[in-house]
């Protein structure tokens, strides 16, 4: 770790000492204007694909790796359901395109981009296998977190999971169409209860963390846990695609202690 740590949110969740996680806020970087903290400098902006400067990207990322004490591997994400093993050999600079990873090898550290979607983190009690999972609400309702769970299990078939949801767009503040409850309503008609009734005919206000909550639940992850923080309200603190449009992209990151 550097001497100075990142101003990033710390995973209050019973994970096991050879797990290190971390999410990073607005603040902390180089970057400046909308991709900035809330003054419009210093923005530690991770995404290489939402108009800030290249430069300023790579320096953000150095600083991250910096902090996590190595490579971060990151997807290309697509809102998506494709998991993806990370191993020793793989090329940094080939970005697989998915919306889950997952590792055995300590000292890889995985990356997963937000400003609005729930970032999962998860680790087996054991401290023997780590993932993190990009879940918006396509991702969730594509049952992308179903697919990385099982593919944690084929490798760790009698381990015990934990999962960590990170900051995320709230319940208040995620309105949604008959489109979207519908889609988690056919598949489970529980999942009707994350939905409350909005202010408009055919309108709902969804409960994303919610949903991640019921679905992990369901696949028998032992302990969930999460930061309750909504990234649309707290403005200062993080960005939000769907308030400002134009913003950078926070990460969650984890990895086993080399």
């Amino acid at each position: 770790m550097t001497a100075s740590p990142l101003p990033a949110d710390r995973p209050a969740w019973p994970a096991p000492a050879a797990v290190s996680a971390l999410f990073t806020t607005r603040r902390g970087g180089v970057s400046t204007g909308a991709w900035g903290d809330i003054q419009g400098s210093d923005g530690l902006n991770l995404g290489n694909h939402c108009g800030d400067e290249a430069e300023r990207v790579l320096i953000n990322r150095q600083r991250l790796s910096g902090e996590v004490g190595g490579p971060i591997r990151w997807m290309q994400q697509v809102h998506g359901n494709r998991v993806v093993e990370v191993t020793e050999g793989d090329e940094q600079d080939a970005l697989p395109v998915a919306d889950a990873q997952f590792t055995t090898t300590p000292g890889l550290a995985l990356g997963v981009l937000v400003a609005d979607c729930l970032p999962v983190l998860l680790a087996d009690r054991a401290g023997g296998i780590v993932a993190v999972a990009h879940a918006g609400w396509r991702g969730l309702a594509a049952d992308v977190l179903e697919n990385v769970v099982a593919a944690m299990r084929a490798h760790r078939p009698d381990t015990e999971l934990m999962a960590w949801l990170g900051p995320c767009i709230g319940a208040a503040v995620f309105e949604v169409g008959n489109e979207v409850r519908d889609a988690f309503a056919s598949a489970d008609p529980g999942a009707t209860a994350m939905f409350r009734t909005g202010l408009r005919p055919g309108k709902w206000w969804a409960d994303l963390a919610g949903l991640a909550t019921r679905r992990l639940d369901r696949l028998g992850v032992v302990s969930i846990s999460g930061s309750g923080a909504c990234t649309v309200t707290d403005r200062e603190r993080y960005w939000s695609y769907r308030r400002d449009r134009v913003c950078g992209r926070m990460a969650g990151v984890i990895w086993l202690r080399p």
